[in-house]
């Protein structure tokens, strides 16, 4: 499935909140890819970005194009190893802001609801209880207004669009979501409501914990 209309933010270009020798972390903006995709047109991303500056920069994890945050690439492979294995093993941390459609009454709770590629659709996903992999999602309310409600995000694992999906299977859909979300949701932001605020991980040579936030953009 072709990205619609691809036209990634040009300013800030490449925002760095933290470098050394081994890592850099990023702030992505909503719009941007990850990784390159396939079509030449959709070349211009935020590894091909800090590789323009740190020629050695690897991802290590992503965030969809439309989610906005905190994103950490390894600047050489033991750290790439290392960094990696820590995402594998889920001993990372990461927090997410989003502001979805309607009143969430609860006040928090967890969806554990496994996630399967639904492939007519790609890229779409789709909640699968025979096929999916296992997601988690804890979830507590920060704020509620007229129609939508604010909301922290901590996904325990990291499927494809598992906080986007997590959050429509309560009918909640993230506003501004071209994906997954209904028209009223759609219409009520110009672009996807959900941004990486917080990440932890360890140094991969110092181990020490180092912990990172980005403020949330809307």
């Amino acid at each position: 499935m072709a990205i619609f209309n691809y036209s990634p933010p040009m300013t800030p270009y490449l925002e760095i909140v933290s470098q050394d020798d081994d890592l850099l972390v990023l702030n992505k903006p909503s719009g941007l890819l990850s990784v390159p995709g396939k079509a030449k047109e959709h070349a211009d991303c935020l590894q091909t970005r800090a590789q323009r500056v740190f020629p050695t920069a690897t991802v290590v994890h992503r965030l969809d194009m439309a989610t906005s945050g905190l994103m950490v690439m390894a600047l050489n492979k033991p750290a790439h190893r290392h960094i990696s294995k820590q995402f594998e093993l889920r001993e990372t941390a990461k927090i997410y802001q989003a502001i979805v459609f309607d009143n969430v009454q609860q006040d928090s709770g967890e969806i554990n609801l496994p996630l399967i590629c639904d492939w007519p659709n790609r890229p779409k996903q789709m909640v699968d209880h025979e096929r999916g992999k296992k997601a988690l999602t804890h979830w507590r309310v920060l704020e509620r207004k007229n129609n939508t409600t604010r909301v922290e995000l901590k996904p325990v694992t990291g499927r494809s669009h598992q906080l986007r999906v997590h959050m429509l299977s309560m009918q909640h859909p993230i506003i501004g979501d071209r994906l997954y979300a209904h028209d009223q949701a759609l219409e009520m932001a110009s672009r996807l409501n959900l941004h990486a605020m917080f990440l932890s991980f360890r140094h991969p040579v110092t181990e020490q914990t180092l912990h990172f936030e980005s403020q949330v953009p809307f």
